[in-house]
């Protein structure tokens, strides 16, 4: 594959001094440019997949970046390439199921920034330097599915903690890190009549949930039984006391990263 490369000129504020033998001295001679290259996006085929609810991108890097503090809103339809200036994957609409779209930074290269991608688990997908804008995020949720713990931080300082109920054998919490995609409502009972924050996750094993389960999301939500916090026992989601969940429907915002450890 041929590459092509935009090229952005900025000129250095510095001057090198360099000596002149003959005359023993030193003149200041003007630094030369530094020349930062900024890969070019590749256009995108027609008929690219758009990701939905359903259907992830594929062949995208795994999740390497550090913990961000900042989240990317597109602003239309952006493609996602698999590096900076690669091969285009699929294309990520500004919003899903209704839903609209923030995602944590959690890269960045030649002016390109890498972000985590949602319907795919630990999977970040590049975007060009444009068609986006940026949000701050304040937020980070932590899950211990081990401990079976959910812990609330705001700008590195803890706010609350939770014993919670975390995936089945069969049907565990996706490890690694995902986002919180925005709230949405519950049916029945059983979720204590609030809403759930749905997670850019999705089970692992599709196949090992009910069969009703199969498209949904791994999700943060209410639940009505006391007795199911502190065991592994949902299809993957995480069950919350419903005080809990009615102060993370108050305060976490779409893009809130969500890291699952054991």
């Amino acid at each position: 594959m041929r590459w092509r490369w935009a090229c952005l000129t900025v000129l250095a504020a510095s001057a090198l001094a360099v000596p002149v033998p003959s005359a023993g001295v030193w003149l200041r001679v003007p630094a030369r440019p530094v020349v930062l290259t900024i890969p070019r996006a590749v256009p995108a085929p027609a008929g690219l997949p758009v990701i939905d609810y359903l259907t992830g991108p594929r062949g995208l890097p795994a999740d390497s970046g550090p913990l961000s503090t900042t989240g990317l809103h597109p602003d239309r339809n952006v493609v996602v390439y698999d590096a900076p200036g690669g091969r285009p994957r699929a294309v990520l609409p500004p919003a899903i199921g209704g839903l609209q779209v923030v995602l944590p930074v959690v890269s960045r290269q030649s002016g390109w920034v890498a972000v985590l991608m949602p319907t795919a688990n630990r999977r970040m997908g590049w975007l060009p330097p444009h068609g986006w804008s940026s949000r701050p995020l304040h937020d980070h949720l932590v899950v211990r599915r081990g401990a079976h713990e959910l812990t609330w931080f705001r700008d590195g300082v803890r706010q609350a903690g939770w014993t919670v109920a975390t995936g089945a054998k069969a049907t565990p919490t996706p490890l690694g890190r995902t986002f919180v995609l925005g709230a949405t409502g519950t049916r029945g009972s059983a979720y204590a009549g609030l809403d759930a924050l749905v997670l850019g996750s999705v089970p692992e094993d599709r196949g090992a949930v009910a069969w009703s389960l199969r498209g949904a999301h791994t999700g943060v939500h209410g639940w009505y039984d006391e007795n199911a916090f502190g065991r592994s026992v949902s299809n993957g989601c995480i069950r919350m006391p419903a005080a809990g969940q009615r102060k993370l429907l108050r305060n976490i915002a779409p893009g809130t990263p969500v890291t699952v450890v054991d």
